[in-house]
């Protein structure tokens, strides 16, 4: 099997059935396999899927279990785990319910990764329903300077900077093709040889940073990531989190999580103290039982 594609749904039943149909008529040779999971929604929205789209897995989850736990239920039941083989499909996808997929974006991203066997994770060009740029679907790692510069406002008041707008990579056109630190999960095919490698998911987000983990770890395993915007898909975004109170809360522990566990080694103690106390700041109260415990007490 050429594609797996892995959609993580929590109460968007409409959202889900429109990206559903833009699935069913992609175009091209090519053959697919799609897992809805569905985080405990009250909308329907798994017997939406049984009832109008037969030929597609769905897995009910009796409660919410987060986004990175969710997909890897999706990718373990298509056979993409650390150490998989043949068995599975050639490419992993990671695909947001609330995207809208133009017939040919999966062909044309599957040629793409197949045109070049160093690519491990390749996303397309990512609009908004206003047409302009999600930006997230570009991305630097978010390392302690590059996070203070957004944190500080820089990164919105110096957009054009290749110094301070490397958050979202908003001082390179977003028509060329460029290799960066990562895409978003929203949309972000992966290689099985790299899945091979590294594995999935880091279970220890809930949601958010999770795609960057991957994205990080990929890189590591000497894979390039490719944001490729000769494909467009049309992306909502925050369809699902905008519904939760939790979401806010959960973007800040994300980079907690993120920063503890690739960037803390390496970061001088005065610079340390820094990022606690802008995370306190942005993140909240909620926060800060996370913020003073150890790293491994809040997984």
């Amino acid at each position: 099997m050429d594609l797996g594609i892995v959609i993580v749904n929590w109460n968007t039943r409409d959202l889900l059935r429109d990206c559903l149909r833009s699935v069913r008529t992609s175009e091209g040779d090519f053959s697919y396999r799609a897992i809805v999971v569905d985080n405990a929604s009250s909308d329907g929205s798994a017997e939406m899927v049984r009832a109008e789209f037969p030929d597609v897995t769905v897995i009910a989850n009796a409660e919410n279990v987060g986004y990175p736990r969710a997909n890897n239920q999706g990718f373990r039941a298509l056979g993409f785990e650390q150490g998989c083989g043949e068995d599975a499909p050639r490419y992993a996808l990671a695909l947001n319910p609330d995207t809208l997929l133009p017939p040919d974006a999966l062909r044309d991203m599957l040629a793409y990764m197949d045109a070049d066997e160093t690519i491990g994770v390749a996303g397309p060009k990512l609009i908004l329903p206003d047409g302009s740029l999600d930006l997230a679907c570009r991305r630097s790692f978010p390392s302690p300077e590059i996070s203070f510069y957004r944190m500080v406002g820089l990164s919105k008041l110096f957009p054009r900077s290749r110094r301070f707008g490397r958050y979202n990579l908003t001082y390179l056109d977003p028509e060329v093709e460029t290799e960066v630190d990562s895409v978003v999960g929203a949309f972000m095919m992966v290689r099985r040889e790299a899945i091979h490698q590294v594995g999935l998911f880091d279970e220890t987000f809930f949601m958010y940073g999770e795609d960057l983990d991957w994205a990080f770890r990929i890189k590591q395993a000497g894979w390039k990531v490719m944001y490729n915007p000769r494909v467009t898909v049309r992306h909502v975004k925050r369809a699902a989190s905008r519904q939760s109170r939790r979401a806010q809360q959960e973007f800040y522990r994300a980079m907690l999580i993120f920063y503890r566990k690739h960037y803390r080694r390496t970061t001088p103690w005065w610079l340390h103290s820094l990022v606690l106390v802008g995370l306190a700041l942005k993140g909240g109260r909620p926060l800060w039982r996370d913020l003073w415990r150890p790293a491994a007490a809040s997984r």
